[in-house]
């Protein structure tokens, strides 16, 4: 199993996460982990701690040379801002003579839409950051560098993970199906908001502009879109082994994420099975590879049963506006219990682009964990060659007339 763990708050020293179940003999190429953090902090309606943070991942054990030893692997990504929350954030009993930065007083008055008050009540906490500190987005930066190494195991495997937003308030694309992997993938990892529309994108820009001129926060939607997944992972036998399940469990555990679909989604309830269900046709001879199928459609989105088909994995996620707002909401604070506006922490406008980099990292560590079930091996070695005898029995069998 490819399992991980991740530590750190927002604003403490570092995010610190732990890997377990990666084959040995995998290459890591760190400037490709390195470019995926930096995506994550791109996107239009970020705040100023982007411009703070340069995330990048320190790897302390499980890679050798450069290469996966098959032992735990773990990553360390620095806080630049720690420097300003040394007052605040110290763990040692007594603050530490060299303690830098602001000294900031206990967060009483929980956000609506946020972590905060159910934190404390469940935590039993009197100051608040001790619950935002940690249900902060800011974790999602290491769960980004888990990702970055499951999409380079995914690539021995010949699968390609892309991402593109698909609304942003009222704004939205009508039929985010009708776009292609390759439009996609055609995206500059700098553009505004990653929408393969242009047209589109401004009026989501748009969005995002009145939202931040009225105080207020904007969320949206993207898609993932993973390309060449083997076919046959995960399995219909048992609910927790279904892969649409594992995948709409990793999407909604990212913060802010309120729904999930996986191809077609929810608007296949509102269509009669006819127009849903993607046909199955034999594939012309030149295109016979794999299941030896062709699909005019996926409304599925590459998942049948549990089971990937070997059409593209699309899954989508909608997210809520950033709870904190320029213009708090009415809230109470909690050492006097009068009615007070909430606390204001510095925030984005709208992070739906960012949002999307951290789903198909979550969506890459789903499906290296179905391949490594699927292929097994300790080494990389073993599970490529597994793959690969794998996908030449299945393209013999279908390929015979």
């Amino acid at each position: 199993m490819l399992r991980f763990l991740t530590a750190g708050e927002s604003h403490g020293k570092a995010l610190v996460t732990i890997i377990e179940g990666i084959p040995a003999g995998l290459t890591v190429n760190f400037a490709a982990v390195t470019a995926q953090l930096r995506r994550r902090q791109g996107g239009y309606g970020r705040g100023r701690r982007m411009a703070i943070e340069s995330d990048r991942a320190e790897p302390l054990s499980g890679i050798r040379h450069g290469v996966t030893t098959g032992a735990p692997i773990a990553l360390l990504i620095p806080n630049r801002d720690w420097d300003n929350w040394q007052k605040t954030m110290y763990v040692e009993p007594e603050q530490p003579a060299e303690a830098s930065g602001a000294e900031r007083p206990p967060v009483t008055r929980p956000r609506p839409g946020h972590a905060d008050l159910a934190g404390a009540v469940k935590y039993g906490h009197e100051d608040l950051r001790n619950v935002l500190e940690r249900a902060s987005a800011r974790e999602t930066a290491a769960r980004v560098a888990v990702g970055a190494v499951a999409r380079q195991l995914l690539q021995h495997v010949g699968a390609v993970i892309v991402s593109h937003v698909v609304s942003i308030g009222s704004a939205a694309i009508a039929d985010p199906l009708a776009i292609t992997f390759d439009q996609v993938r055609a995206l500059r990892d700098d553009a505004p908001l990653h929408c393969v529309d242009g047209a589109f994108e401004q009026l989501m820009i748009q969005e995002i502009d009145r939202a931040r001129e009225a105080g207020d926060t904007m969320g949206g939607g993207f898609e993932v879109i993973a390309h060449d997944v083997p076919p046959g992972l995960g399995s219909y036998v048992q609910w927790d082994r279904k892969l649409d399940g594992r995948l709409a469990q990793a999407m909604m555990s990212i913060p802010a994420i309120k729904a999930v679909g996986i191809g077609r989604g929810a608007t296949a309830a509102s269509l009669p099975g006819s127009r849903v269900h993607d046909e199955i046709l034999l594939a012309p001879a030149s295109q016979a590879a794999g299941v030896g199928v062709a699909r005019p459609t996926n409304n599925a989105g590459g998942l049948e049963g549990g089971v990937t088909n070997g059409q593209d994995v699309r899954v989508s996620a909608y997210m809520k506006p950033i709870a904190t707002l320029m213009k708090p909401l009415r809230s109470v604070d909690l050492a006097t219990m009068t009615e007070s506006p909430a606390a204001i922490e510095r925030s984005d406008v709208c992070a739906v682009p960012a949002a999307a980099v951290v789903g198909e990292a979550m969506v890459a560590i789903v499906l290296a964990d179905a391949a490594i079930e699927k292929f097994g091996g300790d080494s990389m070695d073993e599970l490529v060659r597994s793959w690969q005898a794998f996908r030449d029995r299945t393209s013999a069998r279908f390929s015979r007339r």
